[in-house]
């Protein structure tokens, strides 16, 4: 079993990091409550690889630089990491190949989060 299931990503604003996520990932995110705060919960498919999560606000979520990095599988790095930018994210670190593994980009969404991005495939280009 792998030991990572569900993942929260802090944000202040909501509707700003929704409509980020549902532009660069292309999914619909689905908004509720839950235990007094306000979730945004990623599409889940029962059965997948890949764990589930959602975006996090509330008092106890504070979005940063510092602590956990969230690894988002996706087919093509370098693109995904073009569209991160085209909804107003930042580069933190290139598109990189790790030998043995596969390919690694990193970006500051438009909550302050540092998202790191994999793929086992090389990217379609190389643009960062």
């Amino acid at each position: 079993m792998n030991p990572v299931v569900y993942v929260e990503i802090p944000v202040s604003d909501m509707e700003r990091a929704c409509l980020f996520y549902e532009k660069v990932f292309k999914v619909s995110l689905e908004v509720r409550d839950i235990d007094g705060n306000e979730m945004a919960l990623f599409p889940h498919a029962e059965g997948q690889p890949g764990a589930s999560g959602a975006l996090a606000r509330g008092s106890s979520y504070v979005p940063g630089k510092a602590g956990a990095r969230v690894y988002f599988g996706v087919a093509d790095v370098a693109e995904t990491l073009q569209l991160a930018v085209a909804a107003g994210g930042h580069v933190n670190y290139p598109v990189t190949e790790v030998p043995e593994y596969g390919w690694v980009a990193e970006f500051m969404d438009v909550e302050g989060n540092c998202i790191a991005l994999y793929s086992s495939h090389a990217p379609s280009s190389s643009a960062s």
